[in-house]
Formats: C-alpha cells, sequence, structure tokens
C-alpha cells in the first residue's frame, strides 16, 4: 500500500475499536498519549477521537442521500463516448474517457469544456458503472434472431415438476443418457430412459444417434412393452424431444397424453430419472463411448433383461412425507419419511389400472423367472458389451478387469433385467 495512501471509514473504525480497550482501562496520561497516537494515526481531530471513545463506534446509516455529484453534461458524454468505442466495459472506458472526449470533440462529435473534462478524470469506476447501466436503459436494442424449431415447439409446452406425491401411475419422467466416451463428435449410442413418478416402474431403450427418427423408434419399443396406459410425458428442454415431429408423434401414438417440459436449468425438477440415470445406467455401462450397431443390440438385449429384473424384483422404496425442522441459528432440515420397500410391479398391481387379468399374467411372468440366474446373465451380458471392439478406446487387459471389478462388486439399487425382445409380452 502507497505511503501517502490514506485509511478508509471502516480500516479508522477497526484501528479504533482496538484502541478502545486500551483507552477505557487507561488513566488520564495514559489517555492523552493515546489520543495523540490516534490523531497522528487517523488523522481525525481530537475532540472527534474523545467523542468515539466514549461513545459507540458502530457506523450509523446516512439520514440524508448525497446529491447527485455529476450531472447531465457527463451523461451526455459518456453517452457519446461509450458509443464511440463499442460500449466496451466501464473498466476500459473509465481510464480513456479525457482523452477521447479531446478527441471527439476535435472532430465535431460532442463539445467539452474545462469543468467536463475535469469531472470525467475525477469520476470513479463504479460511478462509470452506474451511469452506463442508467443510461442504456433507453438506447433501442437490436431485435433478437427468431427462436430456432425446438424452441418455437417448446413454447407451447408448460414448464412444470411432477408431484412426489402423485399416486396414479402413468406419469413419466424422460432423460436420455449420453455414451459418447471423453469426445462427443460422431454418432454414438444414447439410452432413453422413462421413470414412473407413482410406482418407480423403469422403461430403458439404446438409440443408436438421437435423429427424430431413432428416438420414435426407441419410443416406439417402450410404448409395446408398457404394462399401463401413459398419461404424461416430462422431459428436459432438450431438442430431441422438444421438435415438431416427436410432439406429433406422441399426439398420434398416444390419446389423450400429457406433454410437459422441466424448467431450463433446474434438474431437480427431473430427479427421479436423474437418479436412476446413476444407478440403472452409469452403475452398469459406466462412461464408456458406445458407437456401432453391435454394441447398440447388445446393451438392447441388456436393458431387455433389466427391465424384468428392476421391475419385478428390486424393491424400491418412496417418499411418503416431508418435514421442514427449523434449527436454531442454521438453515432448517428437512426429515424425510419413506414407505415400506415394494417391487415396481407390486405397487403397480395395488393400483386400478390393470385388469386382474393382466396382475395375475405379469405375476405368473414373475414366478416363471429365476432372478439369481437373470442377475448372472446380466452381468454375463455386461463383459460381453465390454468386449465388443471399441467399447473401449485404447483399453488394457488391467483396465477392462478393474472396471469388469468394479461393476460386479458395486452396491447399489439393482439392474432392471428384461427378457429378450423377442420374448417381451404384451399385457394390454
Amino acid at each position: 500500500m502507497p505511503n501517502e495512501e490514506q485509511m478508509t471509514i471502516n480500516e479508522r473504525r477497526k484501528y479504533l475499536y482496538l484502541v478502545k480497550k486500551r483507552y477505557l482501562k487507561a488513566n488520564r496520561l495514559e489517555r492523552g498519549r493515546l489520543l495523540d497516537e490516534m490523531e497522528a494515526v487517523t488523522g481525525l481531530h481530537r475532540k472527534s477521537l474523545i467523542r468515539l471513545m466514549s461513545g459507540n463506534l458502530e457506523r450509523k446509516p446516512r439520514r440524508k442521500q448525497r446529491g447527485r455529484t455529476y450531472g447531465p453534461e457527463v451523461d451526455d458524454a459518456l453517452r457519446v463516448i461509450s458509443e464511440s468505442l463499442d460500449h466496451i466495459c466501464a473498466e476500459r472506458l473509465q481510464p480513456n474517457m479525457v482523452w477521447m472526449a479531446t478527441h471527439l470533440a476535435n472532430h465535431g462529435e460532442m463539445e467539452t469544456s474545462r469543468p467536463l473534462l475535469d469531472r470525467l478524470s475525477q469520476i470513479s469506476l463504479s460511478t462509470v458503472r452506474r451511469i452506463l447501466k442508467r443510461i442504456r436503459q433507453d438506447e433501442p436494442r437490436l431485435p433478437r434472431k427468431g427462436p430456432s424449431q425446438a424452441n418455437r415447439v417448446a413454447r407451447d409446452i408448460p414448464m412444470k415438476r411432477i408431484d412426489w406425491k402423485e399416486q396414479q401411475p402413468g406419469h413419466f419422467e424422460v432423460d436420455v443418457v449420453h455414451h459418447c466416451g471423453p469426445s462427443a463428435s460422431g454418432e454414438y449410442l444414447h439410452t432413453i430412459q422413462m421413470i414412473d413418478v407413482a410406482t418407480g416402474w423403469s422403461e430403458q431403450v439404446a438409440t443408436l444417434g438421437r435423429s427424430y427418427l431413432v428416438m420414435e423408434d426407441g419410443f416406439r419399443h417402450i410404448l409395446a412393452r408398457l404394462p399401463f396406459p401413459l398419461l404424461e410425458i416430462h422431459p428436459d428442454n432438450g431438442s430431441e424431444f422438444l421438435n415438431a415431429h416427436l410432439v406429433h408423434f406422441w399426439k398420434e401414438s398416444v390419446k389423450g397424453v400429457t406433454f410437459s417440459r422441466s424448467r431450463p436449468f433446474y434438474k431437480n425438477d427431473n430427479r427421479f430419472v436423474e437418479q436412476k440415470n446413476s444407478t440403472l445406467v452409469r452403475a452398469y455401462l459406466g462412461f464408456a463411448r458406445f458407437d456401432s450397431v453391435a454394441q447398440t443390440k447388445a446393451i438392447n438385449q441388456l436393458y431387455d433383461k433389466m427391465w424384468l429384473y428392476y421391475n419385478f424384483f428390486q424393491p424400491v422404496m418412496r417418499l411418503t412425507d416431508k418435514t421442514l425442522l427449523p434449527v436454531d441459528g442454521q438453515p432448517s432440515r428437512i426429515k424425510r419419511r419413506f414407505d415400506q420397500a415394494r417391487t415396481p410391479l407390486d405397487r403397480l398391481c395395488e393400483t386400478d389400472v390393470l385388469s386382474e387379468g393382466q396382475k395375475e399374467q405379469l405375476r405368473t411372468l414373475r414366478d416363471q423367472v429365476n432372478p439369481r440366474q437373470l442377475r448372472q446373465e446380466i452381468y454375463k451380458l455386461i463383459d460381453h458389451i465390454f468386449r465388443l471392439p471399441g467399447a473401449l478406446p485404447g483399453k488394457t487387459e488391467d483396465v477392462y478387469k478393474t472396471l469388469s471389478a468394479s461393476i460386479h462388486n458395486q452396491k447399489g439399487e439393482g439392474i432392471p433385467v428384461t427378457l429378450s425382445f423377442e420374448r417381451t409380452i404384451s399385457v394390454r
């Protein structure tokens, strides 16, 4: 800090607060010496220091606001200078205002005077910021470019969050998981995942790319397998969902379906499917790149088995109550209560969306499946997928063994398993 720089008000008050403790304990002679020291350090008058030592050092709010220091002539000059410099930031503008004003005056763009130049040389950076912010409010703005096709479609789709208390099956959160590895170039595999909020029912399918044609094929695959009616589709704001083709597809394929979307940059609006992206996709396939037809077919076989394993055999817990608990001096804490863990199939059968015949058919299918054997088939398929060419670019055998061991030893929520696509049944 330069020697000639003066103390700020806050620095003076901090210094006086430290000296005050000594001042109150000192006798008359020592107080005189402390006042001499404080007068030399702070530059304040002796009577002011005595009042501060006897009173309160806390700063009081200003009773009367100061008037404007810089008048409209400074605003007009800043408007011309800022426009001439293409509206650069205040940090770049403030040190160059005087010479630029003189330069513009020589070209007849503005009028200057000695008082105006003096004010421009004295004005602070924060004041320049405030003036620029105020004067730019009246400037006409160029028209924005028209929204893209996806955004025009999105404007007609309401933003919301599906209530966690939803009891009616059929309200699905939808998301896409990218399997691009470290590079997002070229075509690669995507996982479309749909999670029912009420029951936790999971539907997954792998597509090579995410054009509207392959996305439609993936959704048709899911609709052919889904055992109960679809009431609502709730994706994020990705263009793979919000385009005219897919909106038309949903309206034509599922009569009466409701289309909603999450708020931009609010991932928690799709919290159920985001969680399953981790436990049902990343936990088993990791972050490797998959970009071949063979890998797509193998992963779809895996998802077929996972469909049955997860929906029929993996118990899930659902939130039943949230209580806000105030904590003294700290942010409030939320206490959550969950119900007894049950499989998505059991939760689905407790509702009235399926007929008794459909419920019996699904339970019979579950009785015919050995879950332990099904789990072994899942892990064999995972091993097969990672042995396919291109699954782990540049991998060594040690890397594969480490990844395979971490998959087999993970203790997260189990993977859903479905019968192979040829064995999938329709219960509607």
